[in-house]
């Protein structure tokens, strides 16, 4: 019990020595690098839009849950090499096929888009094959899943609505709790993080599942609560110093909220990558881009949101805050 104590004490005691590593003060002048970060994320943006773009006509590369298909988990007795059921697969013509053990047992996910008129067929084909293939051994289904081409399509197009929606509420949102520019700056920051991140997804060929638009709305919000807690600091910094320009009064806002934020962003990053690193197959997809996610998070909310606001101006800024 001692040792589990003494441990737990070591364990905190590092994590706070690191911690201490952070900043307290600095006075550094982020918005000299606006013009230069405007010009990097726009063009990463501008490669979200074209992957959005191929998204919504179904050109990019989509899961199974957009393009529809089918997916079963099957138990084999004794258990079969995934690259001898690979390619028992591929030569009964659904090469498109994808893999996966379950571990610790004898099954076996299989996920096809090669869509079947019924689940019934879909089923019955896949499992004939793989009993064709391997006569000597006991298949049995364990669980499937189907998913029509109609059906997948109407849920990729909801998946676009529901993120367009998330983002028009969170500058509802901010615009109440605010000012209206506050709120355009925060859904101008939102969108850019959604566009940048699907951007990267879709150039490195990920596949667009629904844990993958789960884990871009995820880091809607979290992008929100990075970029809120500097506009707070700003928001007080106006009343308190209502003489000083602008831009100055952002950069040490930036700078009084820094070390929370690294804070923030380093603890979320090490919790996202335990889970991408043992997370398994199935989690790996949402957690890098968890991942992707924080990184873009904690950028955009110093060099997009906040030198959106100098586009604002003082008068149109304090006139709230005055109130």
């Amino acid at each position: 019990m001692k040792e589990t104590l003494k441990t737990k004490t070591l364990s905190t005691d590092g994590m706070a020595r690191f911690f201490t590593i952070l900043p307290k003060e600095t006075h550094i002048d982020f918005l000299r690098l606006r013009k230069v970060m405007a010009t990097i994320s726009a063009i990463l943006s501008l490669i979200g839009l074209i992957a959005f773009a191929m998204i919504w006509l179904g050109q990019a590369k989509l899961g199974l849950e957009f393009t529809g298909g089918t997916a079963l988990t099957v138990e084999l007795n004794p258990p079969v090499a995934i690259d001898a059921a690979r390619a028992a697969l591929a030569k009964g013509g659904f090469g498109d096929a994808q893999l996966q053990d379950i571990r610790g047992t004898n099954q076996l996910a299989i996920r096809t888009k090669t869509v079947r008129d019924t689940e019934e067929e879909a089923q019955e084909q896949l499992l004939q094959l793989l009993r064709r293939e391997f006569p000597d051994r006991t298949i049995a289904l364990i669980g499937s899943d189907f998913i029509s081409a109609t059906v997948g399509r109407e849920l990729r197009d909801k998946a676009i609505w529901a993120a367009l929606f998330t983002t028009l509420g969170l500058l509802a949102y901010i615009a109440f709790r605010f000012d209206f520019k506050f709120g355009v700056a925060t859904a101008i920051t939102v969108f850019h993080d959604i566009l940048v991140v699907l951007g990267i997804v879709w150039l490195m060929g990920m596949e667009i599942t629904l844990l993958v638009i789960t884990a871009l709305l995820t880091l809607a919000g979290y992008s929100l609560t990075d970029t809120v807690v500097i506009f707070d600091r700003i928001r007080e910094n106006l009343r308190k110093h209502q003489r000083e320009p602008l831009m100055k009064i952002i950069n040490d806002s930036i700078n009084q909220v820094l070390s929370r934020t690294l804070m923030t962003s380093l603890t979320t990053l090490l919790a996202v990558a335990v889970l991408y690193l043992f997370g398994g197959p199935v989690l790996r997809d949402f957690s890098f881009v968890l991942i992707l996610g924080v990184i873009f998070g904690t950028y955009s909310s110093i060099y997009i949101s906040c030198p959106l606001l100098l586009l604002g101006r003082r008068r149109g800024l304090t006139a709230q805050v005055k109130q």
